[in-house]
């Protein structure tokens, strides 16, 4: 429970309920947390800042950051810059910077943005609203580093972005080496959550409403590491299975390392647990994987694509694959490209190789001319298109359920068309019933087209299905209109609108997994 003495920071001096945004960088951990944010403010008393205002007109405005690209510090830094004068017009604004980045550079982000009120790391984001609150009363920065996780991000409050689908944390940190990744030096060792506290949450999310979880973790099927248990995620897998209303379960990110068999059983033998895995490759070169510290080999990796395949033919794999590691010939880009005809991914998350200072890889020899990587970069992106229309394609004339989903198709408006995925995660756009469809709903259809990057259903649905997932995301929304704009003593409130997170690559884009 939040105390009154917490919530005293959410409201003003003139009783102005105060509003917050929250600008989210990275991988899907940066967007859980950011969820957990938002709850924790609003638990607090501040209100999200309405759509439709300009930039820096919230009162508190949260940037939760990522570390593993290069430019990420600049980024920051141009974006706290631009803040600045519009801080200046509102001395009553806060700013806080958390997440990887805040994790890494500490101290340093008040000296190069004093006007920055907040810095917190990756273990102690339930702090937030506690350390802008001191902050407004001491009027001066408050910079808090845990170096151990305070709480799993799934135990504190949250304002979930989706009344249909959730993450669920069952793990944080990693306990690999790989030499392009800072993540382990900013999240931890592995630290893995009690299973019933994990199904316990997964439970509520369904009791809620919820129809679609999905697993999340650095290294999610290392779970089980802490007690030695090695089928301890297969084991969570199957117990997924057992809960009533759960209709869709994923999970991302898994290490080829800790893919056993019994994970592959457990996947193909549980009927809620969705027949999509990415599996991160990052090279196909056994030379360049032993540079990485991947403790895996080309072999090893098309054996378990070959099984998957085996167990669930109908599986849709994704991967993450990075070019241009140092030290990375010509040959090892061939065998990324072999690897690459070979598995046949539906879809690929492609990487320029880029430094992350604090890396053993940021100082190895053998640094690759941007123009070397950018050509080999633009081949493998070739290659994946063509792979992933043929793999598309072969999906038309079948029939799929489709869930609807929320802001996935950015032209429905204009073709009549609603979006929304298919079991295996494929992106479907398709026509729209002439019956009442929420997000959440569950849409039969025949697939007519395919892209690359999506597939199309342009004839009548087969059926519609109403759930109790479009359920929860008609009483949310209807909730929200009645709600008042966060106004205390009929003054109107000032917001900007918290935009949504941008695309995450799995894992934490091309640094993990």
């Amino acid at each position: 429970m939040t105390s009154s003495s917490d919530r005293t920071g959410a409201v003003d001096e003139v009783g102005v309920t105060r509003s917050y945004e929250i600008r989210t960088y990275g991988c899907q951990m940066n967007v859980h947390d950011s969820e957990r944010l938002s709850g924790l403010l609003e638990d607090a008393g501040y209100v999200r800042a309405p759509e439709g205002t300009a930039e820096g007109d919230a009162d508190v405005v949260v940037f939760n950051t990522c570390a593993v690209r290069e430019n990420a510090d600049n980024k920051l830094y141009g974006n706290l810059g631009r803040l600045a004068p519009m801080k200046t017009k509102r001395p009553g604004m806060q700013i806080a910077v958390g997440g990887c980045l805040a994790q890494k550079d500490r101290d340093t982000i008040v000296k190069r943005a004093p006007w920055v009120d907040v810095v917190f790391g990756t273990h102690n984001i339930g702090k937030l609203p506690v350390l802008l609150e001191r902050a407004r009363v001491q009027e001066e920065a408050q910079v808090e580093i845990a170096e151990s996780l305070e709480a799993f991000p799934s135990t504190l409050p949250t304002r979930r972005e989706s009344a249909y689908a959730a993450w669920v944390s069952i793990s944080v940190g990693c306990n690999n080496t790989c030499t392009f990744c800072i993540v382990p030096a900013l999240r931890g060792k592995e630290k893995d959550r009690r299973t019933g506290d994990i199904l316990a949450e997964i439970e509520a999310l369904v009791a809620e409403g919820v129809s679609e979880i999905t697993l999340l973790g650095q290294n999610v099927n290392a779970y089980g590491s802490d007690i030695g248990d090695r089928e301890a995620f297969s084991k969570l897998l199957r117990a997924c299975g057992k809960i009533e209303g759960l209709e869709r379960v994923r999970f991302t990110s898994p290490h080829p390392r800790d893919f056993t068999d019994d994970v592959i059983a457990a996947m193909a033998e549980t009927p809620n647990v969705m027949h999509q895995l990415h599996m991160p490759l990052q090279s196909g070169s056994d030379t360049v994987l032993k540079a990485m510290r991947r403790s895996y080999r080309q072999e090893r990796f098309l054996g378990i694509i070959e099984k998957v395949r085996a167990a669930m033919p109908d599986a849709a794999i994704s991967t993450d694959i990075i070019v241009g590691f140092p030290g990375e010939t010509e040959e090892d880009f061939e065998q990324t490209m072999h690897v690459v005809r070979e598995a046949r991914f539906a879809n690929a998350f492609t990487f320029q190789y880029s430094k992350r200072p604090g890396t053993p890889a940021a100082t190895m020899d053998g640094q690759i001319p941007k123009e070397v990587v950018q050509a080999r970069y633009e081949r493998l992106v070739a290659l994946q298109e063509e792979i992933s229309w043929e793999e598309n394609k072969k999906q038309v004339g079948r029939v799929l359920d489709v869930m609807v989903a929320e802001g996935e198709g950015r032209k429905d408006g204009a073709t009549q068309r609603l979006s929304g995925r298919a079991p295996d995660n494929r992106l479907v756009h398709f026509t729209k019933p002439d019956e009442d469809v929420r997000p959440g709903d569950v849409v039969t259809v025949e697939i007519t087209y395919a892209a690359p990057h999506h597939l199309l259903a342009e004839g009548a649905a087969k059926a519609v299905r109403r759930t109790r997932a479009g359920d929860a995301w008609e009483k949310r929304n209807a909730a929200a209109a009645a709600k008042p704009a966060g106004v205390m003593l009929g003054i109107p409130t000032i917001g900007a609108p918290a935009p949504g997170p941008a695309p995450a690559a799995a894992g934490c884009g091309d640094s993990c997994g």
